[in-house]
């Protein structure tokens, strides 16, 4: 397995040229788009992986001489947009905004379905990565650190709500509460906003959620945060410790964004495209994405389709033995 910790410690400069699965890529600097380019992303406008999408939109569009239109193409999980980009012709002027749970988990949850990212997709960068944090409602939870939180989760029932069944919410508490060896009550929302709405209401006792909707709620003082799942701090909440640091061993799980084409794009497109995408990897793009509480995610284009894989089927794995299965 590809060590996550080594790709996030790299920048923008320690990246060469692109690598498919493949025998060596035709070099392509000829190639440009000839019509604005569609950005599909699984999800409504407004969340955290549109405004990625339209983060990296923007300067990947100067860098290909064409606009880059983000299309929502929302729903089953992220199968309808993924499915979208796997029909349209594989020339360039669709790519796919690739997450942790269309390559990690819905090949599990939507067994069956046809739809399988992991399989029909090679990915040209990732983007960026938000860590889940573990917070809990002050006025239900007495804990301020971790191990008092695990004492208190034994000497009494606790309720956790996520942002769907099978969400890197859900399956992040699952690992957790394995981990520590606790039990609690599962109660599943549909999405960010009326899990962090149910928290600021007391009907919940914890929740994991992503920096990205969670951290304006924390640095308020509505929610108190315990750990974040990631193996490095969020920048956007440097003084909370991660979970391995909290005393959670081996615990490792960040939620990745990335762009992706269908696995039979030309090597000389997709050579193209990467190419313009890395070139995306400025100071200006980093600031926008840290300000979205997103941090950069730089893996080597010579490691990428392995990592892909391995994360893959290391949340795939999660999935299988949390059992989960579409609602």
């Amino acid at each position: 397995m590809i060590a996550r910790r080594g790709a996030l410690a790299l920048g923008a400069g320690a990246l060469g040229g692109g690598l498919l699965a493949a025998p060596a890529l035709v070099r392509a600097e000829g190639w440009k788009p000839s019509r604005p380019v569609r950005l599909i992303v699984t999800y409504p406008p407004g969340g955290v992986n549109d405004i990625v999408g339209r983060i990296v939109a923007e300067p990947l569009g100067a860098e290909l001489g064409q606009s880059v239109v983000v299309e929502n193409r929302a729903g089953a999980g992220g199968n309808i947009g993924t499915q979208a980009a796997m029909q349209a012709e594989a020339d360039g002027h669709t790519i796919l905004f690739g997450t942790t749970a269309m390559f990690g988990v819905n090949p599990v949850m939507y067994k069956g379905s046809g739809v399988d990212a992991a399989r029909d997709f090679a990915c040209l960068a990732t983007i960026g990565e938000v860590a889940n944090v573990l917070s809990v409602a002050p006025k239900r939870v007495a804990a301020t650190t971790l191990p008092e939180f695990v004492a208190e989760a034994r000497a009494k029932p606790l309720v956790y709500g996520s942002v769907g069944n099978g969400s890197s919410s859900h399956l992040s508490a699952v690992v957790f509460l394995k981990a520590a060896g606790i039990e609690a009550t599962h109660v599943p929302y549909r999405g960010s906003s009326p899990l962090v709405a149910s928290m600021l209401a007391n009907d919940v006792d914890f929740c994991f959620d992503t920096t990205a909707t969670s951290t304006a709620h924390i640095r308020g003082g509505a929610l108190r945060p315990l750990g974040v799942t990631t193996t490095r701090r969020a920048s956007a909440l440097p003084d909370v410790p991660t979970l391995r640091e909290a005393g959670v061993k081996d615990y490792e799980l960040g939620i990745w964004f990335g762009l992706f084409v269908p696995t039979r794009t030309p090597a000389p497109i997709f050579s193209a495209l990467q190419k313009a995408l890395l070139a995306t990897r400025t100071p200006q793009t980093t600031e926008r994405l840290q300000r979205a509480f997103v941090d950069p995610l730089a893996v080597p284009t010579e490691d990428l389709a392995r990592w892909v894989t391995a994360d893959s089927e290391r949340w795939q794995k999660i999935s299988v033995e949390a059992g989960i299965k579409a609602d």
